[in-house]
């Protein structure tokens, strides 16, 4: 029976895959009385249709207990954790080792919207916003995300999303790169890294549209974040809940693979 209410809803497979990684109420606190599968279908929804927290539908709990769980999970890190363990479930599942060997790191400018916030100017894409700076796996899968001022150069991004990187990329060796990252950035990953930057450059004799090799992975990420309607502008306040809702986009991403197999 589908009990989904929304397309964005959770299918019962996907809430057996979510369910184990939903923090535990804390010891001696207060039972809890909302459904948590309601909540975390009320959180995609924003994701998806993105809606303001206020206009929820009726049928989820109520806007504030549903931000509350959001905000919670964004300052505990829970969203990260939830989607690195899905993302080694998925690795696993294509036949490769949790942890990759080598990725590709670009980034993107998106527009602000009048929300309170820093925000910057992008002169090479003239974007007045803010920039994902996003390292993904060979899958297309997320490693790392980083959210500044569209202001921030590639390089600078580059080297605040490097020096946050976790054990999961531990075994990294190699990140494929556009002609932005060239320079004394090159150096300072090979001083400092176990890992290399490869420039992918686009053929100076081709033009118009041209697949480069390796780099379109990433492209195609930003396109997978761009279904999400609240990520086809930054309309957050803090860089840090950009963050959290492109975690949750790919862990909606990730968990609609492993809930569509069959075992």
């Amino acid at each position: 029976m589908n009990t989904q209410l929304y397309p964005s809803d959770l299918t019962d497979s996907q809430w057996d895959i979510i369910q184990p990684l939903i923090p535990p109420v804390k010891p001696g606190g207060r039972p809890r009385s909302l459904d948590m599968r309601q909540v975390v279908n009320a959180i995609l929804y924003v994701v998806v249709g993105g809606i303001q927290w206020r206009m929820l539908p009726r049928e989820y709990p109520k806007w504030q207990s549903v931000y509350s769980y959001f905000r919670v999970w964004k300052r505990s890190g829970t969203w990260q954790r939830m989607h690195d363990t899905l993302r080694a479930a998925v690795r696993r599942r294509a036949g490769r080792h949790k942890q990759p060997t080598a990725g590709c790191l670009d980034s993107q400018s998106v527009k602000t919207t009048a929300t309170a916030g820093r925000c910057g100017f992008d002169a090479g894409k003239l974007i007045k916003g803010r920039k994902r700076h996003l390292l993904v796996d060979t899958l297309g899968l997320l490693l790392a995300v980083v959210v500044t001022t569209a202001s921030v150069q590639d390089r600078d991004g580059a080297r605040l999303l490097l020096s946050r990187l976790g054990g999961a990329c531990k075994k990294l060796r190699l990140i494929w790169v556009d002609g932005n990252y060239r320079g004394q950035l090159l150096d300072w990953v090979a001083e400092h890294y176990r890992f290399r930057l490869r420039v992918v450059l686009r053929p100076e004799e081709r033009k118009g549209f041209v697949l480069l090799a390796r780099r379109w992975v990433v492209e195609r990420t930003f396109a997978w974040l761009n279904h999400h309607r609240r990520l086809s502008k930054d309309y957050e306040r803090q860089e840090t809940t950009s963050e959290a809702l492109v975690h949750i986009a790919m862990i909606r991403l990730m968990v609609r693979r492993l809930g569509s197999v069959k075992v």
